[in-house]
């Protein structure tokens, strides 16, 4: 019944926010709260919300102090070198702009926490959608695969847990899967191609060249060399075709930084404003430093990743804006993305709680064990592969590496397969896992991104899944699984 029930709970979730009928916040709030009293566990759903909320509490902070943090270096200017640099890269061809956020995506990923890599990725590729009128679920659900495809780095959770919950070394689960989990990132990089080639064809290729000028009745149009044009706000043509173009001059230098920022009275075609009074190009070395300091104590986990944020918060904002008023501006600057991302974590722990409190997790978990032929035993590193799919994405990774994962490790050890092997398989699972409703960071990804939830998952979880799948494909055919 719990395991009918917990199944059905995910499922009404999964179906109200991609129908868009409820908010994701009401929906992980009230959807669960229904089942428990379902479930005849009414009278215990504060416990388990109270218990669910006391977990993810940490989470909650460090997401909270490190967009405070992330978001004053945004500010600031740290990461402005970056974006010129994939700016310069992209140019206006939507090809290239995709292509561009998967490589940066995978690049800031190497800190391993997914809220940064987010973060810093959709300040620096989001003016450029908008600007050329691209979808933005390309760029979250680009974002999101290639970030969990890195997120099997040892320093990035998965891998660490794995290897905790069978009692074996990170180094010799995540070494070895190095081939298979580069197939994946070219896999990403590939489809993030394909994508964007989809995207060219739809809006049509754009060149820096095109002159901005105002149309009669004040909207921004684009204007190329064969006369046309189409709205600044998405690219295409009054007919509905794209905007083409190619006369010289005018936008080019708005990313380069080498010719004019605007033309005919029009924004140039930026991504982080130049001239914002809130960059500290003589700060920039001391935040450079305090970044890396931060990274490092966090990989080598000297501190408690919120503490070591709520530090790195405090500093960066009292070295670059020394005065209160200028604080109190930067925090309620990014008060709402704070806000969005604690509220979701919050209502998450409802989910969670609820999940584990009434012991859904754990009828179905084994409900999906008992399931496996007696057939598949030889081939269990095979079948966790598979299962790491779903079971990653409608459980948190604690909840899987430490609740499944040793049951699918002794299956497999009665068989003959390592515990080594069904470890490195269980890693295949992540590309689709950092698009869970479970994760917090992927609220930071939808809310920065002005992108519903819903239309991320419709969008994300196939490609998503498919990364997975080739993934495994990869280290089943090199032998690594």
């Amino acid at each position: 019944m719990l395991t009918v029930l917990g199944f059905a709970m995910i499922a009404t979730f999964l179906v109200l926010i991609m129908m868009k009928r409820m908010s994701p916040i009401a929906a992980l709030v009230l959807i669960p709260a229904l089942f428990c009293v379902a479930v005849g566990q009414g009278a215990q759903l504060g416990d388990y919300v109270i218990d669910g909320v006391g977990k993810l509490a940490p989470t909650a902070a460090m997401l909270m102090f490190a967009i405070v943090y992330f978001g004053v270096m945004i500010d600031v200017g740290l990461f402005d070198p970056i974006v010129r640099g994939i700016l310069r890269f992209c140019k206006a061809d939507p090809v290239r702009v995709v292509v561009g956020t998967a490589v940066l995506a995978a690049i800031v990923s190497l800190d391993g926490d997914g809220s940064t890599t987010f973060m810093i990725t959709v300040s620096a590729m989001y003016p450029l959608y908008k600007r050329l009128g691209m979808s933005l679920v390309v760029l979250t659900g680009v974002a999101a695969t290639a970030n969990g495809v890195m997120n099997t780095l040892p320093w990035g959770g998965p891998t660490a847990r794995a290897a905790t919950a069978l009692k074996l070394d990170a180094g010799d689960i995540f070494v070895p899967m190095i081939p298979a989990l580069a197939v994946g990132l070219l896999f990403v990089i590939a489809l993030a191609y394909v994508l964007g080639r989809r995207e060219r064809k739809r809006i049509g290729y754009l060149t820096l060249d095109q002159a901005l000028a105002p149309e009669t009745d004040g909207e921004t149009v684009l204007v190329g060399a064969g006369g046309a044009a189409g709205t600044a706000g998405n690219g295409r043509a009054k007919d509905g075709r794209a905007a083409r173009g190619g006369a010289s001059g005018a936008v080019s230098g708005a990313v380069s930084g080498d010719g004019p920022e605007e033309t005919s009275g029009a924004p140039g075609f930026q991504g982080l404003d130049p001239d914002r009074a809130t960059l500290r190009p003589r700060l920039y070395w001391f935040n450079a430093g305090l970044t890396v300091a931060l990274l490092t104590a966090m990989i080598l986990e000297l501190m408690p990743i919120p503490v070591l944020f709520l530090l790195g918060a405090a500093l960066a904002l009292t070295v670059n804006f020394p005065r209160p008023a200028e604080q109190k501006e930067r925090l309620a600057a990014h008060a709402d993305n704070v806000l969005n991302v604690a509220g979701m974590v919050f209502a998450a722990a409802v989910f969670t709680g609820v999940l584990t409190g009434t012991g859904m997790v754990k009828h179905m978990a084994d409900w999906l064990v008992g399931a496996i032929p007696e057939a598949m035993g030889p081939h269990m590193a095979l079948v966790t592969g598979v299962l790491s799919l779903p079971l990653t994405y409608f459980m948190s990774n604690d909840g899987f590496y430490f609740g499944v994962l040793p049951v699918l490790a002794e299956a497999g050890a009665a068989h003959g397969v390592s515990p080594l092997e069904i470890a490195r398989a269980s890693l295949v699972g992540q590309a689709l896992h950092m698009s869970s409703p479970l994760v917090p960071a992927v609220y930071v990804l939808v809310g920065m991104a002005k992108v519903e939830f819903g239309d991320h998952t419709r969008f994300t979880v196939k490609w998503a899944a498919l990364t997975s799948l080739v993934v495994l494909a990869a280290a089943v055919l090199f032998g690594i699984v």
